[in-house]
Formats: C-alpha cells, structure tokens, sequence
C-alpha cells in the first residue's frame, strides 16, 4: 500500500512542477519519458521490437519512429500488449461479453475501453494503474481552476451532487467504464452517478432525468442539445448545475442551446481512450496539451510535421504513462492546429484547437407524422457494435430511409452482416418510434469526405 501512496504523491508533485518550470522542464520530462517507454516496448512487446528493429537505439525524438495506426495494432493485438496473459480473445471471452463486468478491473490492475469507432473502426484499449493514477492527477491538478468554479462547487453542495453520464451504453466504452468503475468503489457514489445511455428512447431517457434529477451533467453535446429541446417544450424539468461537454465538436450554436435552456454553464474536455488526459482547459477557453505525460504531433497526409497555424491532415499522439498497451505515435483522426503565440492565460503548456468528430442529428418520421430526432452515436453504435462491421457510415436519405456504407471483416459473411444490421437497426427504430426506415447498401465502402474527415452519420 506504501508504494501505491508514494507513487501517487510522486506522480502529483512532479505534475504540480511541471507548470513552474516553463517549456524547458516539459520538454526534458517528456524526452525521458518517451525514451523509457520506447525502451520498455521493445524489451516487452513483439510488435514493437520487430517495428523497432531499424530505428535508432537511443531514441530523443518521437519523429525518429514510425507511425502506427488502429488498424495494424489491432490485428497485432496479442503482440502489442507487454502483459502475455492478456489476448483479445480472453478480453473478450472473460470481460467484453459481459456487460456485468462493467467497470470491473480485468485481472485486478487493468481497466479496458473499448472506443466507439470515432475514425470509422473500433478498438479494445487496456489502461494500467500508473496510467490512470496519471489521468486523475492531471485532471484535478490542472484544471483545478477552470473545470468547476467555486460558486458552481458552492451548489453542488447545497443541492446535493448527483451527475449523470449522458453516453452511449451497451458495451465498454470509456464513459461507462469510468463511471461504473467509480460506482463500484463506493456505494456513496453508486448513488449519486448514473449511467444514462443515449441508445434508450427518448421520453423514456427524459422520465429518468426528471426522476434522478441530476445537478451536473457529463457527455456528448449532441445528447444535451437533445435534452435542451426538451427542456423548452417542458418535458425534460432539471436544474443542473454545470454541464461538461466531450466525444464531439461542440458548436457555438449548440453551446448558447444548451446554456440557454438548462440554465447552467457548459464547459469542454478534449480527450480520447487512447490518450484521456491530453489537454486540460484554461480560464481563456483554450485548450493546453499535456505534453509532460502526452505527445501531440500535427501532420500532414504524408505523416510529416505541419507548422503552428497550419491545420493539420492528422494528429499522431503518444501516451507516455501507459505501459501495458504503448501508444506511440498512434493516428488519433482528429485534425488539430497548435496556437503560434502563448496562451494570454501564461500557460507553459502549448495551446490547441480541434476539429474532432462530426456527426448530425438525424430525424425520421413517425407512424403519426411527427419528427422522431435520433443522436449520430446512439445510430452509430447500434451499428458499429453488430458482429462482423469493421467500418460504417450511415446516410439519411429521407425520412423514412437510410444509406448504409459497410465495410465489413475480412473473414465475415458480407450478406449476413448486412442482414444482422438491419435487424438490429429495425429494433433501434422501434424502441426510438420511427415508422419503418428501409435499408438501402451501398456499392462504395466508407470514404472520407472532401475535406478529408471521416464523418460516421449525417444528413444529405
């Protein structure tokens, strides 16, 4: 128990420092860091000493390695991890299919996510302790400031704190594993967080919020923007008192819907399971990343570094915590710019804007006539999640059609796929109350569009 506590205040004064000692000391923790883990990888990992084998043996700089991206590390999963008791078929036999399991540390010190497909293909990420000793450290630590304001602190505690996770259920992505795995470590917070999938129809959805009635709410955007229309028609009757926004771009617009209905102030996180703790945000809006525990590398389409000011084609990211699963030099999807100035706000830490995951709200008809408006993750999931999709896109054509572009496994039966999908997507529009939406397949395979993005779900 001494070396968890001695790790953990280890690991909090050096992340407090870190912000003391300017660009220079950031700078020279994450050159030690990469250089122990890419030592580490090697000396653990098959996939990465036969990826490794003409890269230099004194690595300084992540740009002396090569890229990797979710494709290839999944098809090498067994060698990627550095723990030989970990395969993906035991995750997946002895913890994905269970959704009991929820939550639940794999073989006592791992927590496993699995990512929603946000650039077309999902992926099963397992995260040690140090790794989320490192997540919870710099969260509390630097956005101490910005996260929860100190009137906001001041009414969660009079009304008591109850949050509601606003994500998609169904399977181990990261919001519901982070929120059952705190649920599970005391029945105080069993009771006052709340998973709320945004898979359930939505009356359904707003009679549990007006039941559990929660004073923060955490998750997508376009679920709250959902829940704020509700709220103007005064079927949804909450009073939160902040709302913490992530998982897609949040639009000014949406923001001011949000803010306006619900009567609270919305803020952002910029994160992913691959990375959790990236960026921190500070009191000017900006986003500032990590780079003492996280590297964020902007290029362009040939994967060479892009300029501050330029958008970049991709981002790669390096999670430098993590050691049974080694993120290095992954391709994140998310096209990001780095500020040329400092930060007004004097941050040491280089400041980011992001152009991550776009999706639309889509609305088919009901059997009445009425708009049934359904959100691009819960669509996405429903589809994503079927046996045998590797990639997907969705089209809504009209209001009672829907283009589906599949790409499915290699060693899938392409028409049974298809056939499960429907199946599962008639169920979705069901419990959602549409009419029938007849399924039309594509020819073409998933594409990205003309600006390049990867785009899940819209309207045409």
């Amino acid at each position: 128990m001494r070396g968890v506590f001695g790790t953990t205040a280890a690991i909090a004064w050096d992340v407090w420092r870190a912000e003391g000692e300017g660009p220079e000391g950031i700078a020279r923790r994450q050159q030690a860091r990469l250089a122990e883990l890419v030592a580490f990888a090697r000396s653990a990992s098959p996939f990465y000493r036969h990826l490794y084998r003409d890269a230099p043996d004194d690595v300084a700089d992540a740009r002396q390695l090569p890229h990797v991206g979710k494709r290839e590390l999944m098809e090498n999963f067994d060698d990627w991890v550095t723990d030989p008791h970990i395969t993906l078929a035991r995750l997946k036999t002895e913890l994905l299919s269970d959704l009991s399991h929820l939550g639940r540390a794999y073989r006592g010190k791992y927590l496993v996510v699995t990512t929603s497909g946000t650039t077309g293909e999902p992926a099963v990420l397992v995260h040690d302790r140090i790794s989320w000793v490192v997540v919870n450290l710099v969260v509390r630590i630097r956005e101490r400031r910005t996260l929860v304001r100190a009137g906001e602190v001041r009414r969660l505690l009079r009304r008591g704190p109850r949050a509601a996770a606003l994500v998609a259920g169904g399977g181990h992505f990261a919001g519901v594993v982070l929120t059952e795995s705190a649920r599970r470590r005391a029945a105080a917070v069993a009771r006052r967080v709340r998973v709320f999938s945004v898979l359930r129809p939505l009356p359904e959805l707003v009679a549990e919020l007006n039941e559990f009635n929660p004073t923060l709410l955490y998750g997508y955007p376009s679920a709250m923007i959902q829940l704020a229309s509700e709220q103007r028609a005064g079927r949804l009757r909450i009073r939160p008192v902040l709302a913490i926004s992530s998982g897609e771009n949040l639009s000014a617009t949406g923001r001011a819907a949000i803010e306006a209905s619900l009567g609270c102030r919305v803020t952002e996180r910029y994160l992913s399971s691959e990375v959790p703790a990236l960026t921190s945000q500070c009191r000017n809006g900006a986003f500032h990343v990590n780079a003492d525990w996280y590297i964020l590398e902007p290029v362009d389409e040939n994967y060479q570094p892009v300029p501050a000011g330029v958008r970049s084609y991709t981002a790669l990211v390096t999670n430098l915590a993590n050691r049974v699963q080694p993120i290095i030099r992954y391709d994140l999807g998310d096209r990001v710019t780095l500020a040329t100035s400092p930060c007004p706000c004097g941050s040491p830490f280089p400041a980011v804007t992001i152009e991550g995951r776009a999706g639309d709200l889509v609305s088919f008809e009901a059997p009445d006539g009425r708009a049934v408006t359904v959100l691009p993750l819960a669509l996405g999931t429903v589809i994503e999640e079927t046996a045998g999709v590797r990639r997907f896109q969705a089209i809504r054509t009209g209001p009672g059609t829907l283009r589906l572009r599949l790409e499915t496994e290699p060693d899938a039966d392409r028409a049974q796929v298809q056939t499960a999908v429907e199946q599962r997507l008639g169920s979705f529009f069901a419990t959602q109350g549409t009419g029938p939406i007849a399924i039309d397949h594509a020819d073409e395979p998933p594409r990205t569009d003309r600006s390049g993005k990867f785009r899940q779900v819209w309207s045409a």
